[in-house]
């Protein structure tokens, strides 16, 4: 019997510790999309007072992956980037949303907005992974 997506989400992130470090909540899952929230805690910051840029990173690539995985599929990522926009300092809460552009049988291809509460853009993440042919059970 297929997982759900929310099925996959939560065997992924019980074996995630990095993910539950960071402290993201899920706000939605579905088929090819994913949307999370967390806060930026004082230890994510660098030596100028703003948020590493691993962190925006960090937070869409789980994005990233969970919406990924959510078709059933296994799939780990081939290749990511990311465009800073604006600085993310402590304190500020950072939703990250996975929307899938295109799936196929081996590829799929994503775009993950991660943004302050009041929907500024902080990053545009865009990432691509392959989809291996076991499924999640």
């Amino acid at each position: 019997m297929a997982l759900t997506p929310e099925e996959i989400f939560r065997r992924m992130y019980n074996n995630d510790p990095f993910s539950q470090w960071m402290g993201m909540e899920l706000l939605s899952i579905g088929l090819g999309h994913c949307a999370l929230r967390m806060t930026v805690r004082p230890e994510m910051t660098n030596g100028f007072g703003v948020a590493h840029g691993g962190i925006a990173f960090s937070l869409a690539d789980s994005a990233f992956a969970f919406a990924c995985n959510s078709r059933g599929r296994h799939a780990l990522s081939i290749h990511c980037a990311i465009e800073h926009v604006a600085p993310v300092r402590a304190g500020d809460v950072l939703i990250a949303t996975a929307v899938e552009d295109n799936v196929s049988n081996h590829l799929s291809h994503y775009a993950v907005r991660v943004q302050h509460l009041d929907g500024t853009p902080v990053a545009f993440f865009r990432g691509v992974a392959y989809r291996k042919s076991r499924e999640w059970e």
